[in-house]
């Protein structure tokens, strides 16, 4: 029976090792979920740690609005960074709730990195990538959201963030 197993596996991985030769990985698609007008007050400093210096924004209001979802985002939740000045790096954690419409409360946790530097002719270049995690009520409609993983990029407003969100599928 072992003998058996052992053949079905190494059959298995040759036949895998064959197709991956044969064939170019196909990237994974994306899928527009919503785009998020994120309104912040001023950042302040917490000082200096062990990992940069601790900067908070609070994150006062907003909306959202995507081909399935809208609504607000709620009041009370912040931006956490850790700011990196000799490497011009800001690990992120934003961490904060939105409102549907339809009044269902979703909490929503949205790592990621920021990162400054220059291109070979030194024309600046900007990398703003986080990867939101939602937490929403499985009695819901929108308990869709706990199971993907998501890609958010980023773009500036007048007056707001805006974070355009995508579905890895």
């Amino acid at each position: 029976m072992k003998k058996l197993l052992f053949a079905i596996a190494f059959i298995t991985l040759l036949s895998f090792g064959a197709n991956a030769q044969n064939n170019t990985p196909k990237p994974p698609e994306l899928e527009f979920v919503m785009e998020l007008k994120v309104k912040c007050d001023p950042a302040f400093s917490c000082g200096q740690t062990s990992r940069g210096e601790r900067v908070v924004i609070p994150i006062v209001g907003g909306t959202f609005e995507g081909p399935n979802i809208r609504g607000t985002v709620l009041s009370g939740g912040a931006d956490y960074q850790y700011v990196d000045h000799k490497n011009a790096r800001n690990e992120i954690e934003a961490i904060y709730c939105i409102r549907t419409d339809d009044g269902v409360n979703i909490h929503i946790r949205n790592a990621g990195l920021i990162v400054t530097s220059k291109d070979d002719k030194g024309n600046p270049q900007f990398y703003f990538r986080t990867s939101p995690k939602f937490d929403a009520p499985n009695d819901s409609k929108y308990n869709y959201l706990n199971n993907a993983i998501y890609l958010c990029t980023t773009g500036f407003g007048e007056g707001y963030i805006s974070l355009l969100v995508w579905k890895v599928k």
